[in-house]
């Protein structure tokens, strides 16, 4: 599978440069664990919470895991959302900007089990599925003519058989990279599947789960 280049990269680096906080937060398999790993190096560890003795680490002792980190990338933090109140104690002993890049599948905010906010600490961004631009590495200011009143003008429009099956494959790198729309398509029954058995169950209890694909 290619590697994108993802236009929210540099709004990432920025962010790491003057807050000692990031999150990286999206839907899951939009490119935010390949992103993110671009910015761990020998200075900055990486860490998922995808690894079972991390995860149990991070919840029966999140002072202590953080405790042992300078700097690091936390992968799927929404995972163990403790993991913030110890962040955030970190980061007061230490407000050097860049300390921490965190990335999540859900709106922490949101989880009932969010401590703590990091508000003033943490700056977040949204990385979303790749876009039409991002897929054909291209400056992708289409927008950004339009608000400074100027209309864009496509060299090779697109319309019919072709724009239809660009849209209905939309921008997840994985989906992207399967060769048929029904490859495709398979993928996503199995993408919708996993969010259900695994990140509803972890954000709220829902009886009858069976139901709620509906």
């Amino acid at each position: 599978m290619p590697l994108y280049t993802r236009h929210i990269h540099r709004r990432v680096t920025t962010a790491l440069s003057d807050t000692p906080v990031v999150l990286l937060n999206g839907p899951r398999q939009a490119g935010k664990t390949t992103l993110a790993r671009q910015f761990a190096d020998s200075r900055r560890a990486f860490i998922t919470l995808d690894d079972e003795l991390t995860l149990l680490a991070a919840r029966e002792d999140p002072v202590g895991l953080v405790r042992g980190l300078d700097r690091a990338v936390i992968d799927e933090v929404q995972r163990a959302p403790s993991l913030l109140l110890a962040i955030k104690k970190s980061v007061d002993q230490d407000r050097r900007p860049g300390r921490f890049l965190l990335t999540g599948s859900a709106n922490l905010m949101l989880l009932p089990t969010t401590a703590d906010s990091l508000a003033g600490r943490m700056e977040t961004l949204v990385l979303l599925p790749l876009a039409g631009c991002e897929m054909q590495d291209r400056p992708g200011r289409w927008l950004d003519a339009v608000y400074a009143g100027k209309i864009p003008k496509a060299k090779r429009p697109e319309v019919g058989s072709v724009l239809l099956e660009k849209v209905l494959r939309g921008g997840y790198p994985e989906a992207v990279a399967r060769a048929t729309s029904r490859r495709r398509a398979t993928w996503a029954r199995q993408y919708t599947d996993a969010l259900l058995q695994r990140d509803v169950r972890e954000i709220a209890h829902i009886d009858k789960l069976d139901h709620l694909p509906r």
